[in-house]
């Protein structure tokens, strides 16, 4: 079952949490970055992309960026921007986006949950980027940023959190930058925190990872890494544990991830289609963006034309929980068969795009003359999600966009 802990999370004033709340690491580049932390000294980005604050073109991996990272964590500390709880609490955090409202709980989850898969995941990690978050983790002794959670919806806890939510939040703002609204609550009755802590052991079997991959694998091999090097390890030290935002799986909703493609292999726009007309009905559609409306359907765009495509029956499993996803069977049946892309994670080739960005994108994306060919998926469900991570299996890269992202800097938890 699946272990919950409260924690004294370092948070921001009332007054400052606008300012001081980002978005996430990987959602922006240092470009971006620096744009939108420009003129504001509070933003986290200059703890999560510290980069901003050194001249443009500085390395990002660098060691002069691990060292800002540290002078402007421990001076927002000192600046009175970040200010811990004085006892452990849990947090509920709400997130509402085109009407639609979901409420996690935020707490620590251990570290052996995840090696014991407990902590279930649906992607491969890279060793660059794992090493990179690890020593983010290390150098602020902190989880920074939130992971994010799911875990199978339970109606005692979905209770609590309704009788929570029901009163004023602590923070209460709609981002400048996405129009999402985000809402903050704490639950500081020691009772209820223990009650929490009860269902999640004695009800919850596991907890699924929706969006981290990285970010949780590194915060879990620190907290194994300060585990091993202190001779006198009780199991009860902070650093066995790490933050999470958790949410119900019936909450959450997973939108498209598209794919862009350079080139056709070599093969002129009429042969490329008599291909795909070998697996997938082919209809063309004309110039209105076209978006897929059910499994095994497909939009295509090229040259200035949409498509639709829909794969023939016996060109997927649908008894194979990684085969009937539609990623793999564009990858198999066009990207590899087709366009001779054999690694999604290796050929520059193909470049991906996350739905909220808008079909739009592709269609720009392709007109421009950057790329030949575009692909919009229909996407994932969090069944499906949930059947990957229950059988073993590992999603093909790029395959769930989670939206809204997780704001950073509404809480951090300190490992010591």
């Amino acid at each position: 079952m699946s272990i919950i802990k409260p924690f004294k999370g370092f948070r921001p004033p009332v007054d400052i949490v606008e300012k001081l709340a980002s978005r996430p690491y990987d959602v922006l580049n240092s470009e971006e970055a620096r744009k939108e932390a420009a003129g504001n000294p509070q933003s986290l980005l200059h703890v999560t992309k510290a980069e901003i604050d050194l001249p443009e073109g500085t390395d990002e991996h660098s060691q002069a960026v691990y060292d800002k990272v540290v002078e402007n964590y421990n001076n927002f500390k000192k600046n009175g921007w970040l200010v811990q709880d004085p006892e452990e609490k849990i947090y509920v955090y709400a997130q509402t986006m085109d009407g639609r409202t979901q409420y996690g709980l935020v707490a620590c989850c251990h570290i052996d949950d995840y090696f014991n898969n407990i902590i279930k995941k649906h992607e491969l990690t890279r060793k660059d980027k794992e090493e990179d978050r690890m020593i983010h983790v290390r150098i602020t002794n902190a989880n920074v940023e939130p992971v994010f959670f799911a875990y199978p919806a339970k109606k005692e806890i979905d209770e609590i959190v309704a009788k929570k939510v029901a009163e004023k939040p602590v923070y209460d703002f709609v981002a400048k930058e996405d129009g999402f609204r985000h809402q903050f609550w704490i639950i500081d009755d020691k009772a209820v925190i223990n009650r929490l802590v009860e269902i999640f052991d004695k009800e919850v079997p596991y907890l699924y990872v929706a969006d981290g991959h990285h970010r949780t694998a590194a915060a879990a091999l620190v907290g194994k890494e300060k585990r091993e090097h202190n001779p006198n390890h009780t199991g009860k030290e902070e650093y066995n544990y790490f933050m999470a935002v958790i949410f119900p799986e019936n909450q959450l909703k997973i939108i498209d991830y598209n794919r862009v493609v350079k080139d056709l292999n070599g093969l002129s726009e009429e042969a490329f289609i008599a291909k795909l007309k070998e697996n997938f009905e082919v209809e063309e559609m004309g110039a209105d963006i076209f978006k897929p409306g059910k499994l095994h359907e497909f939009g295509m765009y090229l040259a200035g034309k949409w498509y639709r495509m829909q794969a023939k029956p016996g060109t997927y499993n649908d008894n194979d929980p990684i085969g009937v996803l539609d990623v793999t069977i564009l990858s198999n049946l066009v990207l590899d068969q087709i366009l001779g892309i054999k690694d999604l994670r290796t050929d520059k080739r193909i470049d991906f795009v996350g739905g909220i960005r808008g079909l739009g994108e592709l269609k720009r994306r392709v007109d421009n003359g950057e790329m030949k060919v575009a692909f919009a998926m229909y996407p994932v469900s969090m069944t499906q999600l949930i059947n990957i991570a229950d059988s073993g299996n590992i999603m093909p890269p790029k395959t769930t966009w989670f939206e809204p992202k997780l704001r950073s800097g509404l809480v951090i938890h300190e490992l010591a």
